[in-house]
């Protein structure tokens, strides 16, 4: 078994490894696990693939949730490892621990995590525990945000939620009740849209508006 037996197997289903790492103390993974491989949404395509799946069309709540659980949780079955989920908490699993320790994402200047395809528009459907220590790559990626010379991402926010060092979530949330905000509502965030790696990565509106009904309620 290889990390690319394991993106293959990923890919039929529309999902991508965004990255693995073997896991040391403190990386709070269940015990015994010899790697931990995170996966996330492949594009283009991912949208039309996973919004034609039974959970999308029975009208029950999270189809995108139970979607991951069925979708991951045979991926897990197939490569005898543990499906693990950024939700169903609390308590949480540390994807953004978890993300860091990948080597393929990292903290953007706007503080939100950048990754090296997915660009400010990451988001992982879950990961796999395995407990055998597969082979990782021998070198990792470069941050892309240190080659980024015009680093639009701090100043595409209208209300700069993010350009004090944290995420301000009521002036975020404020803004998106407005006329002006509806485009961040129906297209995706302004400041992760921004982002060059973002604009190549191929998520289709539609995706970033479902996620963004679902944080805006």
């Amino acid at each position: 078994m290889t990390l690319t037996d394991i993106d293959a197997s990923a890919g039929r289903e529309g999902l991508a490894v965004f990255g693995a790492f073997h896991p040391r103390a403190g990386d709070e993974t269940p015990d015994g696990t010899g790697t931990l491989v995170l996966l996330g949404p492949s594009e283009p395509g991912f949208w039309p693939h996973v919004t034609k799946a039974p959970e999308f069309l029975d009208g029950a709540p999270d189809p995108l949730d139970r979607w991951s659980s069925r979708v991951i949780g045979d991926l897990a079955c197939a490569f005898a490892a543990t499906a693990l989920f950024p939700f169903g908490g609390p308590p949480f699993r540390p994807f953004v621990r978890w993300a860091l320790a990948s080597g393929r994402a990292w903290q953007s200047p706007v503080t939100l995590l950048v990754h090296e395809t997915a660009g400010l528009m990451l988001s992982y459907r879950g990961a796999l525990a395995l407990t055998e220590r597969l082979e990782l790559p021998a070198t990792r990626p470069a941050r892309p945000c240190d080659t980024c010379a015009d680093r639009p991402c701090l100043t595409a926010c209208p209300v700069q939620a993010l350009a004090s060092g944290h995420y301000d979530v009521a002036a975020c949330h404020a803004f998106l009740d407005t006329d002006a905000g509806q485009a961040c509502m129906s297209q995706g965030c302004d400041v992760r849209r921004s982002c060059p790696v973002s604009r190549n990565y191929g998520r289709l509106p539609q995706q970033s508006a479902f996620h963004m009904a679902r944080f805006h309620r």
